[in-house]
Formats: structure tokens, C-alpha cells, sequence
């Protein structure tokens, strides 16, 4: 899973970025200091991957990872090459989904590139930029799709119809992702790869002074979730500024450090539940003694698909899945006293993996 982190400059999207993989990309207050984008990989916390190498004694761990890409702060006109514009569009439309960091804060400290403090506005402001980029690749579409419409084909008239109502509203200021199609349609949508089609989180960056403060008394905070629920989007609430401390802090300091301000976990881990969440994504896991794994798939995936994760001969000469829920063979033990007690199940290739399934592939090449 790749996640973009984008915003307007100054709005603490690299500092975010840093402490989220302390891969310490750059921080200045000044717009551009990010130019190329900084990737950082985080491991996904599961505590399960811990217990389970326990039980196994396996000599390895491997959690599941989210690719996070810092792209530098769009402005005004990024979509006709303002600031660098058009690069930074390019590295947005390679992500699954994107982090929109907005400002929830005041600090005479730190500039505003429209001097003044807005979330809303701010996310407008780089909505219409991906906004104005999408209509660019739809036009492109519309204009192929008429040449392949001459031919008569209900297949490419419709596809065209498609096009021309999705620019439509585009043209409306409205997202790719709010615009209602059928399963079919959808194929067709996605093969665009819009930028405004991707899911979204929105992080609302507060002042430290805040975090004791109840949500739904910040005012910038509710007009960021007002505007998100109109968009069918996420929010979620956090002080970049003390991500980033907590991130350089031992076990023990951080637990500490997060009881003083009465946070239950970090930003971080906050964070990756919601791009489960928002992506539909589940864990399914793998033990023995080389290794204990956490591999990420769609909820909904089937046993065969889910093994193809591990190495595509498993897809190809699958024979059966046999299956444990996590919580179950911690109950029992071990998988031996979990199969003497039914609690394996045999599955074959019409089973849809589980969240938390500890699962021994069987298969023959």
C-alpha cells in the first residue's frame, strides 16, 4: 500500500511525514523545500505477529508495510505547472490513496502562503487543482472515445456517454469519486487513474495546546469533518508537531507521554486503521519457526489469491487452505492441539480469507 501525504506548503505535511517514518525529510518554512518526494516504509503494528512468533519460536518476524511518499506542497495553478505543478500531480497519481494534511493551527511563526488560516479553503484550493487535472485526462478520453463511437458499437456509444457526463461533472467542481456509477462504469473510471477517484484522509493538524481540548470544540477541526462528510472522506485529528517528538521517544516515554495528554495511541497507529478502513483492507498471517509474516489483501479476496500473495505457484497449483482464527490457536496452544480439537478448517478455492486467519497453504506444482 502506497500513501500519498500532500498539502498546501507550511501546513506540517513533512513534519507529519518525519514523525510517521523518521525518515527525516527535510523541514523549512518556506514553500518547495520538499521537491523530490521522500519515501519512507513503515512497519503496520500488530501485536498478533508478536505472539504468534512466540508460540512458532520463529527465528524471523515481518510485518505488513504502507509505503509513505512526502510530495511536495501544491499552490495555486499546480495544474498548469505553477510551483512544479505538473511533477507533483504525477507522483499523487501513483498512490493508492492520500494523506491531505490541512491546517488547524495558528502560528505567526510559520507562514501561510494565502496569510491567513483556512482549512477549508486550503483544501478547495488544491481540490480544484486535481480537479482541473482530471478534466485534462477525461478530455483526452472523451476525444478518443468519439473516434471509436463513429463505428455504431452500443459499447463505445456508451463508454462516450460515460466520458461526457463524468467531464460534465467535473467541469461542476465536483470529484471523480463522487460521481455515481455502476460496477461496469467503475472499470472504465479506474482505468483513468483520476486523481480526485483516490480515497482520502484528511489530517488535521492541531496545536499542541489543543490535544486536551474536546474535538468538537475546535472550530477549524469541524469544518474540516463537515467538508470531508460532504466528500465521502476521512478526517483524522493530530498534532504533527508532537507525532514527531513522540517518534524519537522510548517505549516507556511515549506510553507516559501520551497518558499526559490523555491520547490512547499514536498518530501513527490512528492513521494506518484508517487506510485499512478506507481501502478495505485486511491482514491475514502465516507462522512457523523461519518466519511469522503479516501479508495485507482486500477483504473479500479468495484463499487461491491470497496464497498468489506469498508466491504465484502457490495460486497456480493450489489444492487447499488450511485455517486457524488467531485467537483461536492462541486459546488452544499450538496448531497441533488446535487440529485435535477441530478448530482447523480444510478450505478451498471459494473461501474468502478472514482478518486475523493464520493460514498453512497446501499446494503442488
Amino acid at each position: 500500500m502506497k500513501l500519498g501525504v500532500i498539502g498546501l506548503p507550511n501546513v506540517g505535511k513533512s513534519t507529519l511525514f518525519n514523525a510517521i517514518t523518521c525518515a527525516g525529510a527535510q523541514v523549512a518554512n518556506y514553500p518547495f523545500c520538499t521537491i523530490e518526494p521522500n519515501i519512507g516504509v513503515v512497519a503496520v503494528p500488530d501485536e498478533r505477529l508478536t505472539k504468534l512468533a512466540a508460540l512458532y519460536i520463529s527465528k524471523k518476524v515481518t510485518p505488513a508495510v504502507i509505503e509513505f511518499v512526502d510530495i511536495a506542497g501544491l499552490v495555486k495553478g499546480a495544474s498548469k505547472g505553477e510551483g512544479l505543478g505538473n511533477k507533483f500531480l504525477s507522483h499523487i497519481r501513483e498512490v493508492d490513496a492520500i494523506v491531505h494534511v490541512v491546517r488547524c493551527f495558528f502560528d505567526a511563526n510559520i507562514t501561510h502562503v494565502d496569510n491567513s488560516v483556512d482549512p477549508v479553503r486550503d483544501i478547495e484550493t488544491i481540490n480544484l487543482e486535481l480537479i482541473y487535472a482530471d478534466i485534462d485526462t477525461v478530455s483526452k478520453a472523451v476525444e478518443k472515445a468519439k473516434t471509436a463511437a463513429k463505428s455504431g458499437e452500443k459499447s463505445a456509444q456508451n463508454e462516450l456517454a460515460l466520458l461526457n457526463g463524468l467531464y460534465q461533472h467535473l467541469s461542476e467542481g465536483k470529484l471523480a469519486r463522487n460521481f455515481v456509477v455502476s460496477e461496469e462504469e467503475k472499470v472504465i473510471v479506474n482505468n483513468l487513474f483520476l486523481l480526485t477517484d483516490k480515497p482520502v484522509i484528511y489530517a488535521a493538524n492541531i496545536d499542541e495546546n489543543d490535544l486536551t481540548k474536546n474535538e468538537n470544540d475546535l472550530t477549524l477541526v469541524n469544518a474540516v469533518k463537515q467538508r470531508a462528510h460532504c466528500e465521502k472522506a476521512e478526517v483524522l485529528v493530530i498534532c504533527a508537531k508532537v507525532e514527531e517528538e513522540l517518534s524519537v521517544m522510548e517505549d516507556a516515554d511515549r506510553d507516559d507521554f501520551l497518558s499526559e495528554y490523555g491520547i490512547k495511541e499514536s498518530g501513527l497507529n490512528r492513521l494506518i486503521k484508517k487506510c485499512y478502513s478506507l481501502l478495505g483492507l485486511i491482514s491475514f498471517l502465516t507462522a512457523g519457526e523461519k518466519e511469522t509474516r503479516a501479508w495485507t489483501i482486500k477483504k473479500g479476496t479468495k484463499a487461491p489469491q491470497a496464497a498468489g500473495k506469498i508466491h504465484t505457484d502457490f495460486l497456480k497449483g493450489f489444492i487447499r487452505a488450511e485455517i486457524v482464527p488467531y485467537e483461536t490457536l492462541l486459546i488452544c496452544g499450538n496448531y497441533n492441539k488446535a487440529k485435535e480439537k477441530g478448530k482447523v478448517k480444510s478450505e478451498g478455492k471459494e473461501y474468502e480469507v478472514k482478518d486475523g486467519d493464520v493460514i498453512l497453504f497446501r499446494f503442488n506444482v
